[in-house]
């Protein structure tokens, strides 16, 4: 293995000792690096897999592209920041007003997938110029623009808006959709340890074994399949009707990935200062992690993945293990790549009935709309004022009442179909914008005890 270790050592790792926790910097030995590798590609698995399932997209090319987009990722970042980039759900309605996915697990037409290909990669331009935008100006350029009011709301609309697709999942088996959330709940509550950054596995087990009992898995497509086979990759076909629908989504993202970047910051200085090493600079690199996951999501959408965000459940496990090892994150990745071509573990992963993936998300769903409250908790956004009142209500009932009024959420307006969400996005920043404008500046200090001396 001294081939291995010399392979870490020309990228700029170092060996550590994994029984204390493993900084960024360092590598375990090669049996470890391989347990923890596989660790994290389990816990990305079941989400992002289930956005692929649910969009319309192909599982092998979403499990692909997770794994090649996370290399981009450590490469953009310089190999300093230890997040895994895996499928993002609040892209889920966006892309299926372009794919026209409504059969759970059922692939869309290559041109409609390619069509949402187009989206994406422009949508990852959003995250790459907000970054560029921090490094250049700072955070406070963007907090103007998107404020936590307007990104907490679009989070809210963006998870409402899924609860149909949830309900008439769940509706395909009550019974199996029940022990399926219950079983979730039960593990995210009360499940500690690593074995708690597990729920979403544990409920599809769960609710996996109750349809094999209930005879209602179809083994068909596993039989058909072949054991190894090349993920079935798509190319991107221009559409800016899918550009509107997708683009704008990118916003909510923002904070989300912000928030993990601050949250590893915090676990990886807590372990360093236990160890007598110096504090590592990772919230310094927040316009870098933005850049990191704009490239993520072109290079995935490249191949014909779904968008992405950097991973709360990887990092909650990198919390837990106090293992945040760059290099066990880059041996993840390789191992989903691989993966992606066994046909047969591919077609197992079709054979999950949609009652099981439709009870998870009546979990899932509601936690990206309680996220968008807490964006706004979090960042103490005032609900007295009458500007910070109007954008958050007229951007909810937009997004919210044009997803479920009118056919695939399009608003028929001024002769043309405008994406419920997108449209919600683009009102609530100009709104402000506008609102802004129109907000007194303080008085400066000098001007204010000029005053008072008069």
């Amino acid at each position: 293995m001294d081939s291995t270790k010399g392979f870490w050592k020309r990228l700029g790792f170092r060996p550590g000792d994994d029984r204390e926790g493993l900084l960024p910097d360092e590598y375990p030995s090669f049996g470890r690096l391989i347990l923890f590798a596989l660790q994290q590609f389990i816990v990305m698995f079941p989400a992002t897999v289930l956005v692929a399932l649910l969009t319309g997209f192909h599982v092998s090319t979403t499990v692909f592209a997770s794994g090649f987009a996370t290399l981009c990722f450590v490469a953009v970042t310089k190999g300093k920041i230890p997040l895994y980039y895996g499928s993002s759900f609040s892209y889920i309605a966006a892309i299926v007003s372009i794919t026209g996915a409504r059969e759970f697990g059922a692939n869309a037409p290559d041109a409609l997938i390619g069509q949402a290909q187009f989206g994406i990669i422009l949508s990852g331009f959003v995250s790459i110029l907000a970054g560029w935008i921090i490094d250049r100006f700072g955070k406070d350029k963007v907090d103007l623009v998107l404020p936590p009011e307007l990104t907490g709301s679009i989070a809210i609309v963006i998870g409402i808006s899924l609860a149909g697709t949830a309900m008439q999942g769940a509706a395909g088996n009550w019974a199996v959709s029940l022990v399926t959330i219950g079983v979730t709940v039960a593990a995210s509550v009360f499940l500690k340890g690593v074995l708690g950054q597990l729920p979403i596995l544990f409920g599809i087990a769960a609710g996996y074994l109750l349809s094999l009992a209930l005879g209602i898995v179809d083994f068909n497509p596993v039989s058909t399949a072949s054991v190894f086979q090349v993920p079935h990759f798509t190319l991107p076909v221009p559409s800016w009707v899918a550009v509107a629908a997708i683009m704008p989504i990118a916003i909510a993202t923002i904070p989300e990935s912000t928030a993990h970047l601050y949250q590893i910051d915090l676990y990886v200085n807590k372990l360093a200062e236990k160890r007598g090493k110096k504090p590592y600079n990772i919230s310094g690199m927040l316009g870098r992690n933005l850049m990191g996951d704009g490239v993520g999501d072109i290079v995935s959408s490249l191949f014909g993945g779904p968008a992405g965000t950097n991973y709360g459940e990887n990092l909650s496990t990198m919390a837990v293990t106090r293992v945040f090892s760059v290099p066990v994150i880059i041996a993840a990745s390789v191992i989903a790549m691989l993966f992606s071509f066994l046909g047969k573990f591919s077609a197992a992963i079709n054979t999950i009935p949609g009652s099981v993936i439709g009870g998870l998300s009546v979990y899932l769903f509601g936690v990206i709309a309680v996220q968008g409250v807490g964006i706004m908790v979090e960042r103490k956004v005032d609900l007295f004022d009458n500007r910070t009142l109007a954008v958050i209500a007229t951007v909810l009932i937009i997004g919210i009442g044009g997803s479920f009024a009118f056919p695939g959420g399009m608003i028929p307006a001024f002769g043309a179909k405008l994406p419920a969400i997108a449209t919600a996005a683009v009102w609530g920043i100009a709104l402000n914008l506008v609102l802004q404008l129109t907000k007194k500046k303080p008085a400066s200090p000098r001007k204010s005890a000029g005053k008072g001396r008069k």
